[in-house]
């Protein structure tokens, strides 16, 4: 199940933000709040942003869909005080008195932008394929979906494709099922196939781990680490495509729902 997450950081507002993002739990009314004439003009870029801010203070504690906080549920809209947009901007900067949520250095604009992510998520569906369980979805990602030849969690499992032992902190649902049936639609940088072509023609493909003037590292599909002298290679450089399948027609619908609950229940912690 390859195309998996990027982790961008924002230093500066980290600590702050991820304090603020806790209030948002005690900022809305559950699915009421208006909103705003700003809202309804914001970008795909300014949405993007609010995301990225989201992703890199706000998971670690709410989840990447929003629900890991006992009541709350910001990826569905389920908040408690503010009536607003507004209101959750004034929130977001200035804090609540006599709470845990203090000021921070957003600008008007910045905070706007994570509230504009958060409508978003709150106005798609999270996933298409229903509610899963995480136990039948280990089995079927150790078995019949085989995703263990080239995935590992939790120090067991293959190396070829990206570590997937905290992907539940890192990416939503329907971001994961997503990759598991469509995983050439979006192939983030570092998970990208490399393909190296020697002068003689025999090609090489696999996981990139180093490229400097000289010289390629990579660990080809055996689990081999290569290496090779960029002047003795007729061609090389990124694959387009994903190697791994789409499971779309591989999976029924309840299997594709376990499996997406097991990726989601991956926290970095060993499961049992």
């Amino acid at each position: 199940m390859r195309g998996h997450p990027r982790i961008i950081t924002m230093r500066g507002a980290n600590i702050h933000a991820k304090v603020c993002i806790l209030a948002l739990a005690g900022a809305f009314l559950a699915g009421g709040s208006n909103v705003s004439a700003r809202a309804q003009h914001d970008t795909a870029s300014d949405i993007d942003d609010g995301g990225r801010a989201f992703r890199d203070t706000c998971a670690n504690c709410h989840g990447p869909d929003g629900d890991e906080v006992a009541g709350i549920d910001l990826g569905r809209g389920v908040f408690r005080r503010a009536k607003s947009d507004q209101d959750l901007i004034q929130i977001i900067r200035n804090g609540i008195p006599g709470t845990a949520m203090p000021a921070t250095n957003f600008g008007e604009d910045q905070a706007a932008r994570v509230v504009a992510y958060l409508r978003s998520v709150a106005a798609s569906k999270r996933s298409a394929s229903g509610v899963g369980t995480t136990d039948r979805g280990k089995a079927v990602f150790e078995g019949k979906g085989a995703c263990s030849t080239c995935h590992r969690v939790n120090n067991a499992g293959a190396r070829l494709g990206p570590d997937l032992s905290n992907i539940g902190q890192l990416r939503r649902s329907a971001e994961l099922e997503a990759s598991v049936v469509d995983p050439g639609a979006e192939i983030l940088a570092p998970n990208r196939t490399y393909r190296v072509v020697t002068r003689d023609g025999v090609e090489t493909k696999g996981r990139l781990l180093n490229l400097d003037s000289f010289t390629v590292q990579m660990l080809d599909t055996k689990e081999q680490l290569r290496s090779f002298e960029k002047a003795k290679l007729r061609d090389y450089g990124f694959v387009d495509t994903s190697p791994m399948p789409s499971y779309r027609d591989r999976l029924t619908a309840q299997e594709l729902a376990d499996v997406v609950s097991y990726l989601v229940s991956l926290k970095g912690r060993v499961t049992p």
